[in-house]
């Protein structure tokens, strides 16, 4: 039984991931491990892809090299996929979502190639993201939130903040 719940953030890049983990991780204590770090940091890849300028995540080394912090609990999830995560890891996924002319200008500021602007964009507009976590996992586990501004990124950690206290109880032993 894990004595803090595991959390994962997921949503188009761009949408406030990483800024919502580090603000969540300082403010619960919780983990973050951001899964773009653990890719480059532990070779959990097959080589790079130069048209999108991002690593080819070999996903069953990735699970593995997370496997056993995760199994212990207390983490929080940083990365853009979510459908390969066991469903036991995971008490709670939020999907992150931008309207799109915000995502536009942040990932045009990350100087991000037309392909996988494009890409990641049509992501955005069509919901794959969240229609995926709404897939992989239990509807009750599954929340979406909006993250166009710096007030709503503030509101939806003091909501996770929340839900993490009241899992804390709901689970004490």
């Amino acid at each position: 039984m894990r004595q803090a719940p595991n959390i994962m953030l997921t949503g188009t890049p761009g949408v406030g991931k990483t800024t919502h983990c580090e603000s969540l991780a300082e403010r619960t204590g919780l983990r973050h491990i951001s899964i773009n770090q653990v890719v480059k940091d532990k070779g959990c890849h097959e080589g790079w892809n130069e048209e999108y300028q991002s690593w080819i995540v070999d996903e069953d080394k990735l699970l593995d090299a997370i496997e056993k912090e995760v199994h212990c609990g207390g983490c929080i999830i940083d990365w853009h996929a979510c459908d390969l995560f066991p469903r036991s890891w995971l008490d709670l996924v939020v999907v992150l979502r931008v309207d799109s002319s915000t995502l536009f200008d942040r990932l045009t500021g990350r100087n991000y190639a037309e392909a996988k602007l494009q890409e990641n964009l049509d992501s955005e507009i069509m919901e794959v993201l969240l229609q995926e976590a709404r897939d992989a996992f239990d509807e009750a586990i599954v929340i979406e939130l909006t993250s166009n501004t710096a007030d709503e990124l503030e509101s939806n950690v003091d909501r996770i903040e929340a839900w993490i206290k009241q899992w804390k109880l709901d689970n004490a032993s």
